[in-house]
């Protein structure tokens, strides 16, 4: 394993790396940790070397942008999703061939699809997950958890290996390039922006307008202070306790400390700012109260459109039995309830219904249509 924290490193690699025909990268980023999500390590193997590359010492990863976009390199990941957003967003980096083995996994109907598991049960390599939870944004980063970093990557191309021969076995590969492809043109947003995510909070359903007013004060003198801090929310003020809070409305230190399960290092370190928030919230006048927005009303209930819904979940659950794969991942209910209330005639009209897939479309596309004109 080699260790890059130089411009001048990053170029060697990016040069050792160019003849590849395979790359397998991972990332560790600081989101449990740090109010800032970011990449902080970005792992990189060949088949025969294996690269930790600092990404808050070398800031600028263009150089790599040659072999992540060259379509003659494969690029494994394993559960690509999140990983692909961070590199876009943080690097502008994409990835012009890629090769995911956490779907590959699911296409070849494995139970258990977590990157552990399966390195284990097809490589016989136990991985350490000991430093799954690690401040990744801390420096500087012990020998150890170098090395376990190096691990989620030194494995992935033999793992590839397994996975893709037998999707060619089960003559399933072409429906995990489907959806390979769609993975490499993902936008890189990592999360949509919430506008009151204080309202997702649980137990928050019988707040008074008051009180939902002081939860919303906390919960933006909570987010100045982590942001300030560059730590995670919950390591300001968890989120039980900031709603303790804001229902119980102290107006004093004596009242603060009688809440339950408030912490007296947490009176003592956040009690004047915890008041300060709450005296906002009771200085509002009635007008300037939050309301919480009317549940949206359910449409009525149609036991015809429910039971043709469950003919065809029948029908898929049929054959990701046959398959042997997940039912959900076959389709989700939510597809299915798409294609009842469309009742498509031919193939090609439920291939053009909104995230269909082709593979979806030929793995059991003639039986739901069958089953859309029986009866």
């Amino acid at each position: 394993m080699t260790y890059v924290e130089s411009v001048r490193e990053l170029a060697a690699v990016t040069r050792a790396v160019q003849g590849a025909e395979l790359i397998a990268i991972d990332t560790e980023a600081a989101g449990y940790h740090r109010y800032h999500d970011r990449v902080c390590l970005l792992q990189l193997s060949t088949r025969e070397d294996t690269y930790v590359i600092d990404t808050l010492a070398v800031r600028e990863l263009d150089p790599l942008a040659i072999v992540f976009e060259d379509p003659g390199v494969e690029v494994v990941i394993h559960d690509a999703d999140y990983d692909l957003r961070l590199l876009g967003r943080d690097h502008g980096l994409r990835v012009a061939q890629l090769f995911d083995t956490k779907i590959a996994a699911q296409f070849v109907g494995e139970p258990a699809i977590g990157l552990a598991n399966l390195v284990e049960k097809h490589l016989g390599v136990r991985l350490d997950k000991k430093f799954q939870r690690a401040d990744w944004a801390h420096r500087p980063l012990s020998r150890e958890q170098l090395a376990y970093a190096a691990e989620d990557t030194r494995h992935l191309p033999n793992l590839r290996d397994r996975m893709r021969a037998t999707l060619e076995e089960l003559g399933r590969l072409g429906w995990a390039e489907e959806e390979f492809r769609l993975r490499e043109d993902m936008p890189t947003a990592v999360d949509a922006e919430d506008p009151d995510p204080w309202l997702r909070l649980k137990n928050t359903r019988d707040l008074t307008p008051r009180q939902l007013a002081a939860l919303r004060e906390l919960h933006e003198w909570r987010e100045r202070a982590a942001e300030e801090k560059d730590v995670a929310p919950f390591r300001v003020l968890g989120n039980d306790a900031l709603v303790a809070v804001a229902r119980a409305l102290p107006g004093s230190a004596a009242a603060l400390a009688r809440i339950p399960g408030l912490a007296a290092s947490v009176q003592a370190r956040r009690g004047e700012a915890l008041l300060g928030a709450i005296e906002q919230a009771k200085a509002l006048s009635d007008k300037q109260l939050p309301r919480r927005p009317p549940s949206r009303r359910r449409p009525p209930p149609d036991p015809d459109f429910e039971q043709l819904v469950d003919r065809l979940k029948a029908v898929r659950d049929r054959v990701a039995d046959a398959l042997g794969i997940d039912r959900g991942f076959l389709m989700p209910r939510q597809q299915l309830e798409g294609i009842a209330r469309s009742r498509p005639a031919t193939l090609e009209e439920l291939a053009a219904l909104p995230d269909t897939r082709r593979w979806q479309v030929e793995a059991l596309g003639e039986r739901l249509l069958a089953e859309l004109v029986a009866r």
